[in-house]
C-alpha cells in the first residue's frame, strides 16, 4: 500500500506541475505567433531542451532501446551517439541559423507555409500540409507504446485509463499555453529523463554485478540464428552492421526533415541562443540517447525471463526494470510519460498549426482572423490527441501491430519528403518546385508501398527504418537532379528572398565577436 502511496503521490505532483505551467503561459498564446512559436522569443536552455524531449520518446525507450539492443547488443549505442552528434549538433549547426533567418524574412510559422513561399507554390503547400496531416497521426498514435507494460508493472490501473488521464493533462496545457508551455514543460520533463535514465542505467547495471561483469555476460551469450561469431553482442559494431548504419541514418538524420523538430528553430531567440542550445542539445541527446541505446544492449541477459518472439520487443524494457526499487520504478514511469507527454505536446502543436494555417485558413477561412485562427488550432489539438488515444486503445485492445509498425514508415515518409528540399531550400537558389513535388511523390509513394507490398522491396529494404533512410538518402540526389533539368525560379524573387542573409545588422560584442574599427592615426 505504502509502494502505491508513493508511486501515485509523484505521477500526481508531475501532472500537477504540468498543467499549473500551461495555465501560467496562457498570456503568451493569444495570437499566432504566440500560440505556434512563443513570438520567437525562446532561449537556448527551453528550446534546446524542447528539440530534445520532443525528439526522445517512450517509443525510443521502451521501443526502440528494447529492439535494437536485442538485435544489436552493446553497439545499439551507436544509434543513440548518432543521435546525437548527426540529429542534434550537425542538424543546429547546418540548419539552426538560416532557418531562424529565412523562416523570418519569409513570415512562416510552419514548414508547409516555408515552401509555399520559398517555392511560390500553393500546390507545394497544400501538398506538405497533407503528407504532415496523414503521416504524423500513426505517429502521434505510437507515442503511447510500451506505456501499457510499464503501467502494468507499476501499478494496477487499466491502461485506457492511463492513456485517456496523459493525454488529457497534455492537452490542457499546450491549449492553455500553446509553444511556450510545451517548451518549459519540455525542460521540466528533460530533467525528469536526465535524472531517471542514469539512474536506472545504474540500478539495471548493479544488478548484473556492474559494467565489466554486465559486459562480460554479455559476451557470453550467443544465438546462431543472429551470428556464430563469438562475443558479438559485446562487440564494437554488433552482428549486423549494415542494418545498424540504416537505423542511426533514420533516426538521426530523418530529423532534419521532421516539422515538429525543424519548427523549434523557428522560434528561437537569437545568434547565442542558437550556439549555446546546440552545445545543449547535443549533450542532452548523449544522456539520453546514448543512455537508452546502452541499457537496451544489456537486453539479452533476461532473456531467461521473457520470450520475445511470443511477447515482443516492447517487453524487455520492462522486463529489465521490473526487480528495480519502488521508488527507481516510479521514476521509470514519470521517465516515459515525460518522454512521452513532451513528444505528443510538439506533434500535435505541429499538426494542428499546419491543418489551420496551411489548409483550412487557405482553402476554406481565406479571410479567418489571428484570434478565430487560434481557437481553431486549440480546436484541432483536442482532436488529434483524440484520435492518437482511439487509435492506441484499439492496438491494445486488440493486438494490431499495424499502427505500431506506421511509426517507422511515418518518420521515414515525413523525413524522406521533407528533408532534401528544406536543407536545399535554405542553402542553394537554383532549387525548384518540380523537384520538390517529386520528391514528395517519390517518398510518400514508396514508403505507402513498403507497408502493402513489403515483400517485393529487396530484402535490405524490407525494413520501414531502411526503407526511410534509403528515402532520405535518395531525396539528397533528387532535387538537385530534377532542379538542374527544369526550369530555373525567377532571379529577382530568388534575390528577395535570399537577401536575409545579406542584410547588415547591428549587435553588441556580447552577441557576437567582431573586428573593432581601425583608429585613425
Amino acid at each position: 500500500m505504502l509502494d502505491l502511496f508513493i508511486k501515485l503521490s509523484m505521477l500526481i505532483a508531475f501532472f500537477a506541475v504540468m498543467v499549473a505551467v500551461g495555465l501560467y503561459c496562457r498570456r503568451h498564446a493569444t495570437d499566432v505567433s504566440g500560440f505556434v512559436l512563443g513570438n520567437r522569443s525562446v532561449g537556448p536552455w527551453l528550446t534546446a531542451f524542447a528539440y530534445g524531449t520532443s525528439y526522445f520518446s517512450a517509443v525510443v525507450f521502451v521501443g526502440y532501446a528494447g529492439q535494437f539492443g536485442w538485435k544489436y547488443g552493446i553497439a545499439a549505442t551507436w544509434a543513440g551517439l548518432g543521435n546525437a552528434f548527426l540529429g542534434s549538433l550537425l542538424a543546429w549547426a547546418v540548419l539552426g541559423r538560416r532557418t531562424r533567418v529565412m523562416t523570418q524574412h519569409l513570415d512562416s510559422a510552419t514548414m508547409p507555409e516555408f515552401f509555399g513561399k520559398r517555392f511560390e507554390s500553393r500546390g507545394l503547400k497544400l501538398c506538405a500540409s497533407v503528407i504532415i496531416f496523414v503521416f504524423l497521426i500513426p505517429y502521434t498514435a505510437s507515442l503511447y507504446n510500451g506505456l501499457s507494460r510499464l503501467f502494468a508493472m507499476a501499478f494496477d490501473i487499466d491502461y485506457s485509463v492511463c492513456v485517456i488521464v496523459m493525454a488529457v493533462l497534455t492537452g490542457i496545457y499546450v491549449i492553455a499555453g500553446g509553444y511556450m508551455a510545451t517548451a518549459i514543460n519540455d525542460f521540466i520533463q528533460g530533467i525528469i529523463m536526465l535524472a531517471g535514465i542514469v539512474a536506472v542505467i545504474a540500478a539495471v547495471l548493479n544488478s548484473q554485478g556492474g559494467f565489466m561483469e554486465a559486459l562480460d555476460k554479455l559476451g557470453q551469450v550467443s544465438d546462431p540464428s543472429v551470428s556464430t561469431t563469438p562475443g558479438v553482442f559485446a562487440s564494437f559494431f554488433g552482428p549486423d552492421p549494415a542494418g545498424l548504419l540504416g537505423v542511426v541514418l533514420l533516426t538521426s538524420l530523418g530529423t532534419w526533415g521532421l516539422p515538429q523538430m525543424v519548427q523549434k528553430f523557428y522560434a528561437i531567440k537569437s545568434e547565442k541562443a542558437i550556439n549555446t542550445g546546440m552545445v545543449i542539445s547535443t549533450a542532452f541527446a548523449v544522456v539520453v540517447a546514448g543512455g537508452c541505446y546502452f541499457l537496451g544492449g544489456f537486453g539479452r541477459l533476461y532473456a531467461h525471463q521473457i520470450d520475445v518472439a511470443s511477447e515482443g520487443y516492447d517487453a524487455i524494457i520492462p522486463t529489465m526494470l521490473s526487480g528495480l526499487p519502488t521508488v527507481l520504478i516510479a521514476v521509470v514511469v514519470i521517465l516515459v510519460l515525460s518522454a512521452s507527454m513532451s513528444t505528443l505536446s510538439s506533434l500535435v502543436l505541429a499538426s494542428s498549426s499546419t491543418l489551420t494555417l496551411d489548409f483550412i485558413k487557405d482553402v476554406i477561412f481565406p479571410d479567418m482572423d489571428e484570434k478565430r485562427q487560434v481557437r481553431w488550432m486549440r480546436g484541432l489539438v483536442v482532436v488529434f490527441i483524440a484520435i492518437s488515444v482511439v487509435l492506441a486503445i484499439i492496438q491494445y485492445r486488440s493486438n494490431v501491430t499495424f499502427i505500431a509498425q506506421l511509426m517507422g514508415v511515418s518518420w521515414g515518409a515525413l523525413a524522406g519528403a521533407f528533408l532534401a528540399p528544406f536543407l536545399y531550400g535554405l542553402y542553394w537558389k537554383r532549387v525548384t518546385k518540380t523537384a520538390c513535388a517529386v520528391n514528395f511523390l517519390f517518398s510518400t509513394v514508396v514508403m505507402l508501398a513498403n507497408i502493402f507490398f513489403q515483400e517485393r522491396f529487396p530484402a535490405l529494404l524490407q525494413s520501414p527504418i531502411n526503407c526511410g533512410a534509403f528515402c532520405m538518402l535518395a531525396g539528397l540526389l533528387i532535387v538537385p537532379a530534377v532542379s538542374l533539368v527544369t526550369k530555373a525560379p525567377d532571379k529577382s524573387r530568388l534575390e528577395d528572398i535570399f537577401a536575409c542573409y545579406e542584410q547588415t545588422v547591428v549587435v553588441t560584442t556580447r552577441e557576437s565577436i567582431g573586428r573593432p574599427a581601425e583608429k585613425n592615426r
